[in-house]
């Protein structure tokens, strides 16, 4: 009996490797916050130096408090041996130092080691993160140091032809219980996403994306909470008019509407504009507005 190789099974296409616990719904949380800035004034510049150092600083006022913050990270990539130094501070007085080595101690893997330290408080905070990620699992777990105790984060997703399952835990040493305890299911096609979850047991939360065309995104919103009676809804919506400008809209079941204007004023200038109106008191004032620029070079 000869071998017919026109019979044998073709191989099967690798399987995605599933995002990380908190990315699963992310596409549909994007279509409602990106492109809106409700009671903000921002300002975020990003450069990079000829020899690769990245500055990242950015600016905020609140219309409402007239607060300011502001922050400013460097980040340098040392490509060649996988790793990346990032050094962070805030108008807080918070000083933070992250060292990240990835895909060299094997595959997939990535280890970060993240310290935080506030000169007038003396305050010092410190957590090393594990993450582990290939075709159909995607695993981490970070230790938060603490006097008291260390608090360990574990989470864990599983793929399969488009279908994903989720959970994330909490474990305070200090307390010896869960002080969380999520669950997600969820199913992922190109142009289609549908997520749902359960946190501790009193949450439940789901949401639906589209991409309805290539101009087109379209997200709806679902929470409730156990021993609540109200349920809350809401759908957004995101329309790209040409290649450097979109408008975004949302609404929920308590009448805030928002909208959003986003134009590329050139390569490296984007500018935001939002507003939003409180459909039940629209003479009573109270509604937002909000306007962003970033520049980028």
């Amino acid at each position: 009996m000869s071998f017919n190789p026109a019979c044998e099974r073709p191989p099967r296409p690798p399987m995605a490797i599933p995002p990380a616990y908190a990315d699963l719904g992310k596409s549909a949380r994007d279509v409602f916050n990106k492109g809106f800035g409700f009671g903000l004034v921002k300002l975020d510049v990003k450069t990079k130096s000829a020899s690769g150092v990245e500055f990242s600083t950015a600016g905020s006022s609140n219309t409402d408090t007239g607060k300011v913050n502001g922050s400013l990270e460097t980040k340098y990539k040392w490509t060649e041996y996988g790793v990346t130094f990032t050094e962070k501070w805030n108008t807080d007085n918070t000083l933070g130092t992250e060292m990240a080595i990835e895909d060299q101690i094997a595959k997939g893997l990535k280890l970060t080691f993240d310290t935080t330290f506030s000169p007038n408080t003396g305050k010092k905070s410190g957590k090393i993160k594990s993450a582990y990620k290939r075709e159909c699992i995607n695993i981490g777990c970070d230790v938060d140091f603490d006097f008291a105790g260390p608090a360990i984060h574990g989470s864990a997703v599983l793929g399969y032809e488009g279908w994903l399952a989720g959970c994330q835990m909490t474990f305070d040493s200090a307390k010896s219980k869960l002080t969380r305890n999520n669950f997600s299911v969820g199913y992922k096609t190109g142009d289609f996403q549908l997520h749902t979850n359960v946190n501790d047991g009193s949450e439940f939360g789901g949401s639906i994306y589209q991409k309805v065309s290539d101009n087109l995104e379209t997200s709806v919103n679902l929470n409730w909470t156990a021993g609540s009676n109200s349920t809350r809804f809401g759908i957004a919506a995101k329309y790209q008019l040409d290649s450097t400008a979109s408008v975004s809209a949302k609404v929920n079941n308590s009448s805030l509407v928002g909208v959003g204007y986003t134009q590329t004023l050139r390569p490296g200038v984007k500018l935001t504009l939002s507003a939003l109106v409180d459909g039940k008191n629209i003479n009573a004032g109270g509604h937002k507005l909000g306007l962003g620029l970033e520049l980028e070079a």
